[in-house]
């Protein structure tokens, strides 16, 4: 019997909207599809997001990166390996005749085969990077593939890969010198996020066992439709959750934005050049009421209160911030319901034609700036296998000067590119 042998995946990722199924005209199926896959990936996002907020302090992450890694990792995975990462992760497929929505939540319209999800996933990548080339903004997602030289990668999975993903294979050698592999991982993982995110796979993570790195990385920079103006920003209090104030640079501007308010929060939508993405500010009204508002944080609220939003004058007010967080997913998946797939009960039989590979690890890293003239934010995800072994008419004040939610949205697809929250600015 084999030895265990080890695939790592890194990956930065956005989350993306796609659907994969009907017999529609292109076009509508097309939206269709996007539509589909992008309420998947929010319902994993905000899953996911209930696991994450019970750590302390300020958080940022993007789902959609984590999805797209797992993304390029289930088109390998066989039987009940890809019945839980389809449940867990959300993800429309068909098995054999029955069709299987995984999620209670997930949409029961259509499904879809892994093939027609595969280059609906995939769709999705190339309309955000054609955007990205516009101008407006900056939006790149890149992948790629890390595999020991000389293993028997099926043709037909790095070929799936490379189409929908275009993750081409890079032969390294993990046997004699993961030392300089993970060197070569993380430089490209810097370049594709323009330096923001360094180190993502850590020395020891990868060994002699290791077989294959998947990576996705996503970088995003947009000035805002409306900028704050430098002159306009001065320092204020910010009421932590405890109750204690620390002083932080508050941004400030009255203009017309989208606007919500229920009895005990008000949602902000603070668009970027082009309207095509938007930061969405999600403020407690209670200087303390973070933990009670995030219990409530579910794709069908969220959906809601979106759908209220209406243009109206605002006076805003918004603190300068900036993070980077690194999270150890892996517990936290299985935990989610994945759990064959962190075992040696794990079937990636697609990607080899063996059944001797499990995920021995999934990091992520996360980074955002958010100043007077946009935001920049970028992340990476890394996953390691091993073989087994309504308003009042007065213009409203939005004070962001207390703990807050906020993600940035992908206003085409809906989908939630990244997501976090501000407990303490500094």
């Amino acid at each position: 019997m084999k030895g265990i042998e080890c695939i790592c995946i890194t990956l930065v990722l956005m989350v993306v909207a796609i659907d994969c199924f009907s017999a529609e005209e292109p076009a509508a199926k097309e939206s269709a599809d996007k539509k589909i896959i992008a309420e998947g990936n929010n319902r994993f996002a905000l899953e996911l997001y209930a696991r994450l907020r019970e750590q302390e302090g300020n958080l940022f992450f993007s789902p959609y990166s984590i999805s797209t890694a797992l993304a390029m990792v289930y088109a390998g995975a066989s039987g009940e390996t890809e019945a839980q990462m389809a449940e867990v992760l959300h993800f429309p497929i068909q098995a054999g005749k029955s069709e299987l929505y995984p999620g209670k939540g997930a949409a029961k319209s259509a499904s879809c085969n892994k093939q027609q999800f595969h280059s609906a996933f995939g769709a999705i990548i190339k309309d955000l990077n054609a955007r990205g080339e516009k101008g407006g903004y900056e939006l790149v997602v890149a992948n790629a593939l890390w595999g020991q030289t000389g293993y028997g990668f099926l043709q037909e999975f790095l070929q799936l890969i490379e189409v929908n993903y275009g993750g081409a294979l890079n032969k390294v050698d993990f046997i004699r010198a993961a030392e300089a592999a993970r060197t070569t991982i993380n430089a490209w993982v810097e370049k594709q996020t323009k330096d923001k995110i360094k180190e993502l796979i850590q020395p020891g993570v990868l060994n002699q066992m290791t077989r294959l790195v998947l990576t996705n990385a996503i970088y995003f920079k947009g000035n805002w439709a409306s900028r704050f103006k430098k002159e306009t920003t001065k320092e204020a209090p910010f009421t932590l959750l405890n109750g204690n104030k620390v002083n932080v640079a508050m941004m400030n501007q009255t203009a017309e934005f989208k606007y919500m308010e229920a009895s005990d929060f008000q949602a902000l939508e603070l668009p970027y050049v082009g309207d095509e993405l938007s930061m969405i500010i999600l403020l407690p009204k209670e200087f303390d009421g973070l933990n009670e508002f995030e219990k409530e944080l579910t794709i069908d609220s969220l959906s809601k209160w979106l759908g209220e939003l209406r243009t109206r004058e605002v006076i805003v007010s918004v603190p300068k911030f900036q993070m980077s967080r690194q999270f150890g997913l892996a517990g936290i998946l299985e935990s989610m319901g994945m759990t064959d797939a962190f075992s040696p009960r794990a079937d990636f039989s697609g990607i080899s034609g063996n059944k001797d590979l499990f995920i021995s690890a999934v990091i992520h890293k996360a980074y955002v700036d958010v100043n007077e003239e946009g935001t920049e934010a970028a992340a990476a995800t890394g996953i390691v296998m091993k073989l087994t072994a309504v308003g009042p008419s007065r213009t409203p004040v939005f004070r962001a000067d207390h703990p807050f939610v906020f993600l940035i949205r992908d206003n085409h697809s809906g989908s939630i590119l990244f997501i976090g929250r501000t407990v303490n600015p500094k």
